[in-house]
């Protein structure tokens, strides 16, 4: 588990491996990873989208962008969280990834970016 805070906003992030959706042989290795954001500052925010790199080691850097997390773009008001989780697949079954969620400041109509925090991705099957 890794945590990072930035601009009041704590992300925190669990990786896990995903057995029953990969297919080594395929060279399909899938990682579900569960974030929670927490908003430790005064301040209602909202999650207007998120920017992602992901590194597959021997095959290299992809970004992915878009909208909001998991099709929403939620409101998290002060002391409270915002919980989710995705999945990623990997060739290689080794890598990590890293990125950055854009919010606006509901009241000031601010936009700041969050930085999400680098963590791991290690199949199961490889680091035996």
């Amino acid at each position: 588990m890794v945590s990072k805070t930035t601009s009041q906003i704590q992300v925190t992030v669990h990786t896990e491996y995903d057995f029953k959706n990969s297919f080594p042989l395929d060279n399909r290795f899938t990682f579900r990873y569960y974030i929670i954001i927490e908003n430790i500052g005064q301040e209602t925010v909202q999650l207007l989208s998120r920017k992602w790199q992901i590194y597959d080691l021997g095959y290299g850097q992809s970004k992915v962008e878009g909208e909001g997390v998991i099709g929403l773009q939620p409101v998290i008001e002060a002391g409270q969280t915002f919980k989710y989780f995705s999945n990623v697949v990997l060739l290689s079954g080794m890598g990590n990834m890293k990125g950055q969620y854009l919010f606006l400041n509901v009241n000031t109509k601010e936009k700041f970016e969050v930085e999400i925090p680098k963590f791991s991705l290690v199949s199961e099957v490889l680091s035996n």
